[in-house]
């Protein structure tokens, strides 16, 4: 195994150990390895790219552990009341429609380039700040700076996300129609 492919594979045996972390109110350890995952999420990548190792497993196991992290995160912060209910369900919604949509379009036999859009990689940045700064927020006393500008940031992620996942809709749309470019995964 490379070492992107090892970084991949971090970041999804992480996702089960912060999901029992905030579970168990250890929002420090939470906070901790969640900048870990986020750190080998963005060098993964990076590594692979540099160091010529970009693999068909590490193409599948990326986006898996991207959906993992995102889904897992938004479902147990809203579970222990870190971020509000209907932003999980908003973006938990977008991935899930999105998901569908690839399924369909596969089923189709229709050609799919999959790579993020410009819209898609704002929505992601804002999904993963809302994250951090829900932790943050219940670590110390520095959270206490951002309370206000958290609420701004939910309202501000879940218009990117709706924005995003319109974008796919539409992209998809029009594969389905017989032209236009392919849906970007996010």
């Amino acid at each position: 195994m490379n070492i992107p492919n090892a970084l991949t594979v971090l970041r999804i045996i992480l996702v089960p150990v912060i999901v029992i972390l905030l579970i168990q109110g250890q929002y420090a350890k939470a906070l901790v390895c969640f900048v870990i995952a986020g750190v080998s999420d963005g060098l993964d990548g990076l590594l692979a790219r540099i160091l010529n190792q970009t693999t068909l497993v590490g193409a599948y196991l990326d986006p898996v552990a991207d959906k993992a992290l995102v889904i897992s995160m938004f479902t147990t912060l809203a579970i222990v009341g870190l971020v509000p209910g209907w932003l999980a369900v908003v973006v938990i919604s977008r991935d899930c429609i999105i998901l569908g949509g690839i399924l369909v379009l596969t089923l189709m036999s229709v050609d799919l380039e999959i790579k993020p859009s410009y819209v898609s990689k704002i929505n992601t940045t804002l999904q993963l700040a809302t994250i951090f700064f829900a932790l943050l927020l219940k670590v110390g006393d520095a959270g206490r700076h951002f309370r206000e500008a958290f609420s701004v940031l939910c309202w501000l992620t879940a218009v990117f996300t709706v924005i995003s996942g319109g974008d796919y809709i539409l992209k998809g749309m029009k594969l389905i129609g017989g032209g236009g470019a392919g849906p970007e995964k996010t």
